[in-house]
């Protein structure tokens, strides 16, 4: 490894060599269906099937195994929201060193429980990875650790870009690779690969509209906003030094996609190409979606990395995404409180082939009158047109609001 602060491409390939044994050779897989989707030729790279779920394993292993042996003796402690703890706490477990991790105290709880299960010493504080790292430096110092950051670390970087190596020898000739922006440790690694592997395939990082500091690239950074979302792998404030002086000279542009986009994107992974990514595994497929003049007729590829997304978040981003397909429909109507009516209501739907899925009828408190009832029904359609054609045939017979 370089002694330096710059990565170059015989980091990347040392580190590739120093892994392997390590981590899983992930698929790359062309997704017909995305592709048909998004009008582009769509290929995944499944990082959700590292053993950590994530791509951050790779500069984990990397950095880990670079430890003198005074180093490994002291123990290693990082900060992460999830994926990077992870990593550093698997392999810090497969070379006997202690570890420690802090997590901001809102990091989902899956992340927290599976940090803990790969055998390392957590501590949640800090509303945010700003203040997580304020109480990292601190147990660092007293207690003489080596700091893992999972991004702006040479080491970090050279173990991530490993991923591009992979990627290229699966799909060549790309004509874009899309990469979520955090702190920058995939898309600097990768660059650098790409850009002595495949120099024509573009560059172009996604941010999260919360955290886009580099939303004028190629101009000066901003002030990101901050803030919850869904995309909480990729919600730091600022991209690390060391990773933008890499990339910035490689990177085509920067796109950012906001919070529905991210659902959005969650949705059809799971949908489309039967892929669960969290949020900031999926932003690569959000900015395809959401700017498609751009990718339209070209060769593009997207990790899907982060599988460690809640399982309530998850079904909540499904029905959230169903809903607003319109393939969920919501109804409130005002009814008649007298025998048959539930049933003509219910005949109308079946008739029309939509599904009921829940069902609350109110006589005492909420009707406005002591003749009438209150009906909250959940709806399934195949689709928009269809919810509405469902709504056209009640609101005809009866007053109705949608949800």
């Amino acid at each position: 490894m370089s002694e330096s602060l710059t990565l170059s491409f015989a980091d990347i390939l040392a580190a590739h060599e120093r892994i392997a044994p390590h981590i899983v050779r992930t698929p790359s897989i062309r997704c017909a269906a995305l592709s048909k989707m998004t009008g582009a030729d769509i290929w995944l790279k499944l990082e959700n099937l590292q053993a950590v779920a994530s791509f951050k394993e790779r500069g984990a292993a990397n950095k880990l195994a670079l430890l003198s042996t005074d180093e490994k003796r002291r123990g290693v402690i990082a900060v992460s929201a999830g994926n990077h703890s992870q990593g550093v706490a698997r392999h810090a477990s497969l070379l006997g060193i202690d570890a420690t991790i802090v997590m901001p105290r809102h990091t989902p709880s899956a992340k927290v429980e599976r940090t803990r299960g790969w055998g390392a010493h957590v501590v949640t504080e800090g509303e945010d990875f700003a203040e997580a790292s304020l109480v990292a430096e601190e147990l660092r110092q007293k207690h003489g650790l080596v700091l893992v950051h999972p991004f702006n670390d040479v080491a970090v970087m050279a173990g991530q870009g490993t991923f591009a190596i992979e990627l290229i020898e699966d799909s060549p000739s790309l004509d874009y690779l899309v990469l979520p922006i955090g702190g920058g440790g995939l898309i600097s690694g990768s660059a650098i690969a790409a850009a002595a592997l495949s120099p024509d395939t573009k560059i172009i990082g996604v941010q999260v509209e919360s955290h886009a500091s580099l939303s004028a690239f190629p101009e000066a950074a901003v002030q990101a906003r901050g803030g919850s979302t869904i995309a909480e792998g990729i919600a730091v404030m600022q991209i690390g030094n060391t990773c933008f002086d890499t990339v910035s000279p490689l990177l085509d542009r920067v796109l950012v996609v906001t919070e529905l986009q991210v659902e959005s994107a969650i949705a059809h992974l799971a949908e489309q190409a039967k892929q669960v990514s969290e949020g900031a595994g999926a932003a690569a497929l959000a900015a395809v979606m959401a700017y498609p003049e751009i990718f339209e007729g070209k060769r593009v590829a997207l990790p899907i990395t982060g599988g460690n997304i809640g399982t309530r978040i998850f079904a909540n981003t499904l029905l959230r995404a169903l809903r607003r397909d319109g393939r969920l429909l919501s109804l409130t109507l005002q009814i008649p409180d007298r025998p048959g009516v539930l049933a003509d209501i219910s005949t109308r739907i079946g008739n029309a082939g939509g599904n009921i899925i829940e069902v609350s009828h109110q006589r005492l408190f909420a009707a406005p009158s002591v003749q009438t009832a209150e009906l909250e029904i959940m709806i399934e359609a195949r689709d928009g047109t269809h919810a509405d054609q469902i709504e056209a045939d009640l609101r005809s017979h009866y007053h109705l609001t949608r949800g």
